[in-house]
């Protein structure tokens, strides 16, 4: 513009105001440990750090109103609306609070590189806590359903094609241990998230004597990020976070796809509640899965954000650049879908009427006792499995030849199947139990989708002693989860209780 001020079109698109009002709380935490290590190291006096954190501690309190968003610039009277973003304008109102020759001395021995770095991880990582606490929440809603169900039959599919008999628990508990194993991925994350990158300064450290440890710790970190030119320009803690939800939000997906088409009138073996799925504006007989097909939508989208993430980070030098700026957004609404999708799927599961009448009729009516069949051959015939597999195939073939399951098919019917193969040079060779049709009515007649699941004894399977002992090993897990979660948590919250308690004392 020629006159020496700020362009406010180029203040904008520069500003990070948006995007900083997630992190207002963060930064005055940990300018108030940093004050506290200037004081404790000797580099100011205790009048000055007196000055700063009572500077400070009003701004926490009226960090809503001072920090309002307000289009690109920071709202507020005393903001002024010219800060660049949220550490500049902390500072600024300390200097404003406490005077340029006390709040001057803040700033001392760090960077907004550092600051900004330190902000985000202690963000994330409470994001970190609150995802993990709503995932136990669904995976236990998850594991508590699938014990009010672990005789609900239904058939299980591959490629969208009936399978083999199954149980609407065993449905629940893939889901729930897929949530589990999204905790887990969170909970690795964490512990690199958790530490401190404050004292890094802008790149390459300072030459006063400060303490990283000291702040580390007041802030409730595990340690410190050491490497100053890693602990500034790094984000793949960010980018890790993200994944790791961008997993969960895919799982969540799937399971939204399920329960979209089981809802339909083909199926119908789930129903939405009313306040959970939406009219048609036009065909009053409709009943919409909204909820589900968002969910499905904002995987996508969190994935969208994790590419956009990587995209920007992977294109830099060593060191911090301003791109990195453009991270927090993308971090921000990873966040907002997880939670929000764990809470809806929550909500879609404990409203759902499950049709058990409805799922047992159609595994009952289906070929799903085929593999039984020819394990049945293998177990007590000593048939090789490939022999077995050939013999029940074509019992298969004929049965839907005639209209009806294998489990309901006659010596007459088999004997018919296996003449029909032999004339194709399929019969399945010279073992007896394989091509005798009294032996195979004797095993046919006597399957079904219960007696399948009854015999179903390999570790992790759908049978019926199998939900027991999977239902029972599920909720420990999630009660040792839990007591990890809160661990975790409790160390943060008596580390910031320890803070106040310094800032009190000065």
């Amino acid at each position: 513009m020629g006159d020496g001020k700020p362009d406010p079109r180029i203040l904008g698109y520069l500003s990070s105001a948006g995007e900083d009002a997630e992190i207002i709380r963060y930064d005055i935490l940990g300018s108030q440990a940093h004050v506290l290590m200037l004081l404790r190291a000797g580099l100011i006096s205790r009048m000055s750090a007196h000055r700063i954190l009572g500077a400070l501690s009003e701004i926490m309190r009226r960090r809503r109103s001072l920090f309002a968003r307000n289009g690109s610039t920071y709202g507020g009277k005393d903001a002024g609306g010219t800060a660049e973003d949220i550490h500049e304008m902390v500072e600024s109102l300390v200097v404003e609070r406490a005077g340029a020759a006390h709040g001057g001395r803040m700033h001392a021995a760090r960077s907004r590189n550092d600051q900004v770095a330190l902000d985000i991880r202690m963000k994330v990582r409470d994001d970190i806590n609150a995802m993990c606490g709503h995932i136990l929440d669904a995976a236990e809603s998850m594991i508590l359903l699938a014990s009010n169900h672990r005789r609900t039959v239904m058939p299980l599919y591959t490629h969208m094609q009936q399978a083999q008999a199954g149980l609407f628990s065993h449905w629940l508990l893939a889901h729930a241990d897929a949530l589990l194993r999204d905790y887990e991925r969170l909970s690795g994350a964490y512990g690199r998230v958790n530490k401190s990158p404050l004292g890094a300064g802008p790149v390459g450290g300072t030459s006063l004597p400060i303490d990283r440890a000291y702040t580390a710790e007041l802030l409730g970190f595990d340690g410190i990020l050491e490497n100053s030119l890693d602990a500034t320009g790094t984000r793949d803690f960010a980018a890790e976070y993200a994944a790791a939800v961008s997993i969960m939000m895919s799982n969540l997906s799937r399971l939204a796809e399920d329960v979209v088409v089981w809802s339909t009138s083909e199926f119908s073996f789930v129903e939405l509640e009313d306040d959970i799925s939406s009219p048609s504006s036009a065909m009053p007989q409709k009943k919409n899965p909204d909820v589900l097909e968002i969910t499905r939508a904002r995987a996508a989208e969190a994935a969208g954000y994790t590419s956009a993430m990587l995209g920007i980070v992977g294109g830099l030098a060593s060191g911090y650049g301003r791109d990195l700026q453009r991270t927090k957004p993308l971090l921000w609404m990873v966040s907002d879908a997880g939670v929000s999708a764990l809470l809806a799927v929550q909500s879609v599961l404990g409203g759902m009427r499950v049709n058990k009448a409805r799922m047992r009729r159609v595994a009952e009516a289906s070929d799903l006792v085929a593999l039984d069949v020819a394990e049945r051959l293998v177990l007590e015939h000593d048939v090789p499995f490939r022999t077995a597999h050939g013999t029940a195939a074509l019992l298969v073939q004929h049965a839907r030849a005639i209209g009806r399951p294998i489990r309901k098919m006659t010596a007459g019917d088999i004997r018919s199947a296996l003449r029909k193969g032999g004339a194709a040079n399929v019969k399945p060779s010279s073992y007896s139990a394989a091509s005798d049709p009294k032996i195979l009515n004797t095993i046919t007649s006597s399957l079904g989708p219960v007696s399948s699941l009854r015999d179903r004894v390999s570790r992790g399977s759908s049978g019926y002693a199998e939900q027991r002992r999977m239902i029972s090993a599920r909720k420990r897990t999630v009660t040792r989860f839990r007591s990890v979660l809160e661990e975790r948590k409790t160390r943060i919250d008596g580390a910031l209780t320890s803070l106040k308690k310094q800032i009190k004392s000065v």
